[in-house]
């Protein structure tokens, strides 16, 4: 793929926040190695009013397009999550291209008709398979995207290639039930350690992830989201998507 399609989501550093480091140095880090899109997360923030226009600044410095993963749920007991416009009030302050939330307890009749207004701000909108039954298989993802299809809300969907493992479903199955939908991609391998998955460096684990890749859209965005403790190993799978 071309290298301009990958991104670096800051999980790869998550020892480096247990740490203290700040996500505005992480980006310059980012940038160092080479990385023009990065995903920060907004978990990783230690003081968010302090930090994001410092986000800005340094993303604008240093030429990097934002992508903005919010670990939280569109849909909480079926109705829309009131602080979604907050986050994507917070991701138009730091200048993000993408915001990423999981789908959380979307029902038959929920409604979609809140979400229309979010999808107007400039701001690309995705969803993701997360590692929980609720919002993390293929029916689920499926159900939504249908939905979101009918009503013709421009959301997209983020595939993360390693979170099919921990829902015990197929990322081959899902690969080709969903790739109508995908426009971003996480990548991450899967070893298993007393019969339970753990996330690991893309040729070191069980899944054979260029051949997923095969089944999915070419022409989209493919993030590195998996803990790593050298840059090397960064760079390494870097080469790796760059020679998919």
């Amino acid at each position: 793929m071309k290298k301009e399609q990958v991104v670096l989501n800051l999980l790869v550093f998550a020892s480096k926040v247990e740490k203290g480091a700040l996500q505005s140095d992480l980006l310059i880090k980012a940038k160092e190695l080479g990385f023009d899109k990065v995903e920060i997360r907004r978990e990783y923030f230690k003081d968010l009013a302090k930090e994001i226009p410092v986000i800005k600044q340094t993303s604008e410095e240093q030429g990097i397009e934002l992508f903005y993963s919010v670990p939280e749920e569109v849909f909480v007991a079926g109705k829309v999550n009131s602080q979604l416009s907050e986050f994507v009030n917070e991701a138009q302050q730091m200048g993000v291209k993408h915001i990423k939330w999981n789908i959380g307890d979307f029902q038959a009749d929920s409604s979609l008709n809140e979400l229309q207004e979010l999808t107007k701000q400039g701001i690309e909108v995705n969803i993701e398979n997360d590692q929980t039954q609720t919002s993390g298989t293929i029916q689920a993802i499926t159900t939504f995207m249908e939905a979101v299809k009918k009503e013709t809300l421009d959301i997209g969907y983020v595939y993360d290639l390693g979170n099919w493992r921990f829902v015990s479903e197929s990322e081959e199955k899902a690969a080709e039930a969903l790739k109508e939908y995908v426009r971003y991609i996480h990548v991450k391998n899967v070893a298993y350690e007393n019969d339970q998955p753990q996330a690991a460096a893309l040729d070191e684990g069980v899944i054979q992830w260029r051949e997923i890749l095969a089944i999915l859209p070419k022409d989209v965005p493919v993030a590195i989201e998996y803990p790593t403790t050298e840059d090397q190993q960064i760079l390494a799978a870097k080469q790796l998507l760059e020679e998919a």
